[in-house]
């Protein structure tokens, strides 16, 4: 049985699915799946909620014009598997989608795309001319640029999901991540989201920075 959340979701699934050539059983079976999936035990953040909001933000970069399944396949699947102990969570969660769809005769060059897509999360880096990609890690990112009390919740969160790991150790670790992303000439590569929150998402960042790196730490 399916857990309780925004049936809005499944319904953009199966919508999605069903251009794809799949089966009303299959939409059920394979977003009972995704739900499985993150709504496993440890999860804050990478949750089905984090999965809706990126699926606006992408619809609404991505504009006009038909949308591309691939894209949006990597949407759903972009943090299936997260595992805060593990380093090959991109491509365990590329491998999982392609387990998932090409059972349901998803186009080999639509998996491969969506695969590809997928892996960039991994270093939020990508080409000039990728604009799937730029769209794709811009909208994995806009939580950065959230007004202040909904970047902390997401900071919060955060830290929930790496609450095995001590104290000093995450305050290094987050801090060397974030100050990494500041070092980026920029953080949003679509005009639109570096134009409206480039500026918002350097503020919260450099604050998280300064929480994290404030207060006296055990041999500090």
């Amino acid at each position: 049985m399916l857990r309780d959340t925004d049936p809005s979701l499944q319904a953009a699934w199966t919508r999605l699915l069903t251009t794809l050539g799949a089966t009303p059983e299959q939409c059920r079976d394979t977003f009972a799946d995704l739900v499985e999936h993150y709504g496993a035990p440890g999860r804050y953040y990478h949750t089905l909620e984090h999965i809706g909001a990126v699926l606006e933000t992408t619809r609404s970069l991505w504009g006009d014009g038909p949308e591309l399944p691939a894209l949006l396949l990597a949407v759903w699947f972009h943090d299936a598997i997260y595992d805060t102990r593990a380093g090959d969570n991109e491509e365990r969660s590329s491998a999982h989608a392609f387990e998932v769809l090409r059972p349901l005769g998803v186009a080999e060059d639509v998996l491969a795309e969506a695969g590809r897509l997928i892996l960039l999360t991994k270093t939020h880096r990508t080409t000039e001319g990728d604009r799937a990609g730029q769209v794709l890690l811009d909208a994995d990112l806009a939580i950065l640029g959230a007004d202040e009390a909904v970047y902390d919740r997401y900071a919060w969160a955060i830290r929930a999901e790496y609450a095995w790991v001590p104290e000093e150790q995450y305050r290094t670790g987050r801090a060397r991540v974030l100050e990494g992303f500041l070092r980026r000439p920029r953080l949003y590569l679509t005009e639109v989201l570096f134009a409206q929150a480039e500026s918002r998402a350097r503020r919260n960042l450099e604050r998280e920075v300064a929480a994290l790196t404030s207060e006296a730490l055990p041999g500090r």
